[in-house]
């Protein structure tokens, strides 16, 4: 495999597309292999209010970074409040969860390893 060459992508180059799990999520894929970046994929996803992601897993770890906003997040069976500036890491299987009670849009960038992240929805939260 060549080595990746630089790239740099504007934000109003960045599509969002909704999330089939949960009304109100969306996601931007703004790195990743299709992109030439060779491990990772980086994501941003928008949270906005009333938004409820169901319990779920997936394939890959996750290393997530709240840009804005306040949510709840279930990992296992605790749960945490995140603002900016917080940063979590969800093991590959882990069963995790979204909510976003507020009135404000909530939004974070996930790190994932390049490759299938297939999600696994669980029966109940």
């Amino acid at each position: 495999m060549p080595d990746p060459e630089p790239l740099l992508r504007s934000s109003e180059e960045i599509e969002y597309e909704s999330v089939d799990a949960a009304d109100g999520l969306q996601k931007g894929v703004l790195l990743d292999d299709s992109h030439g970046a060779p491990n990772f994929a980086l994501r941003r996803f928008v949270l906005e209010p009333g938004t409820d992601v169901p319990a779920h897993t997936n394939e890959v770890e996750h290393e997530q970074y709240v840009l804005e906003g306040e949510y709840t997040v279930g990992i296992g069976d605790e749960e945490y409040e995140l603002s900016a500036g917080d940063s979590l890491l969800v093991p590959a299987g882990t069963v995790h969860w979204y909510r976003n009670e507020s009135d404000n849009p909530g939004a974070f960038l996930c790190a994932v390893p390049n490759g299938d992240d297939e999600i696994v929805l669980q029966d109940s939260q």
